[in-house]
């Protein structure tokens, strides 16, 4: 799209109209206030429509967006939003990175700037996102075997012991050995089946959702968990228990991070054109889990689908690891979007149409 004319612009912005990239300067209610003709040309939008219009009308509500948005305001800290997606027009959205910077000057409080992503770097993150994920599966697989063997040993040596000890009191420590044992050999068998065969079925999600969601309220029966369900969504073909131990390892993360007490929702939406893992499918389910906890810590948030990582004490750090494992089954992916106040889990899974 060419470049509007504009007179020169004066004042304190005059130096972002000659930038390439794409700059939109936003008050404190989030309404435009300045648009340069880098972000006109982005947007293809023209400064006269937008300015005094809120944000939104120019970008949607993309996941997290907003509730960064509000935080850089209320703590003056910045923010960093990597593969946005956003409508253009009708027919066509773009891919950006948005970085938010705190500013004071002339009502303005937010500096949003905008990077396209081009389509190679997309591919190259998901690449890089699939190979990373295999080396989990790998290294999965072999500690479990690793395992298993030594424990079988261990618990055979502790019955043994049990037999031999004539004091009850000594033999509450053989118990807690073999209790112990058949804990991890239990986990263990959990981790080598998440690689077992799928049964794919005809299944409807919103049925998987109201049972995860039934489970946790058992567990934690403070949380509010609300559901924001698309009725008009198709069944799918899935194996219905590894959607279910999926949506709840997420959906139980969700409230150990909020101690039982908070809000988590539930939410279901079409997603069309999708790709996934280099494939094109022109229907997909996007599945949400957002809570309004404290966000996942900084130093964990690149590496949380890592076997064995954990934001918790005591927390075994394999529930993400092997959702994603079952939902890469299902050729779908899984994202993460946190800050504090709002973590988003997205599910994409695409849905087959039969015919």
């Amino acid at each position: 799209m060419a470049h509007h004319f504009h007179p020169p612009v004066s004042g304190p912005f005059a130096g972002l109209e000659l930038l390439s990239s794409a700059v939109v300067l936003v008050d404190e209610k989030l309404i435009v206030r300045y648009i340069n003709p880098g972000a006109e040309n982005l947007f293809a939008i023209s400064r006269r429509k937008l300015i005094g219009l809120p944000l939104s009308r120019l970008l949607g509500e993309p996941p997290g967006l907003g509730t960064a948005l509000h935080n850089a305001l209320r703590t003056s800290w910045s923010y960093t939003g990597q593969d946005l997606k956003i409508q253009r027009n009708d027919t066509e959205s773009i891919h950006l990175d948005c970085t938010v910077s705190p500013i004071e000057a002339s009502g303005v409080r937010l500096l949003l700037e905008f990077r396209p992503i081009d389509a190679q770097l997309r591919v190259a993150r998901e690449e890089q996102l699939l190979q990373q994920q295999q080396a989990n599966r790998e290294l999965i697989r072999n500690l479990a075997h690793e395992i298993k063997n030594p424990l079988g040993g261990i618990r055979g040596s502790a019955q043994l012991l049990e037999h031999e000890l004539a004091d009850p009191l000594l033999r509450e420590y053989t118990e807690v050995i073999i209790a112990e044992a058949d804990r991890l050999q239990d986990l263990m068998n959990r981790l080598l089946t998440s690689h077992s065969m799928m049964r794919p079925a005809q299944i409807n999600i919103h049925d998987v959702l109201e049972r995860v969601r039934r489970l946790i309220l058992a567990e934690f029966p403070d949380l509010v968990i609300r559901r924001d369900y698309d009725t008009s969504l198709p069944e799918l073909t899935a194996d219905r228990e590894q959607l279910i131990q999926a949506i709840l390892n997420i959906t139980r993360n969700a409230a150990q991070a909020l101690e039982g007490s908070g809000e988590i929702r539930l939410r279901t939406r079409v997603a069309r054109q999708v790709t996934l893992a280099k494939r094109r499918f022109k229907l997909a389910l996007e599945l949400q889990v957002i809570d309004n906890g404290p966000g996942i810590p900084e130093e964990i948030r690149d590496k949380i689908f890592y076997p064995l990582v954990s934001g918790r004490d005591g927390g075994s750090g394999l529930g993400l690891s092997l959702a994603q494992s079952f939902v890469e089954q299902h050729q779908g992916m899984i994202d993460v979007d946190s800050q504090p106040g709002r973590t988003c889990f997205t599910i994409l899974i695409p849905i087959t149409e039969r015919s």
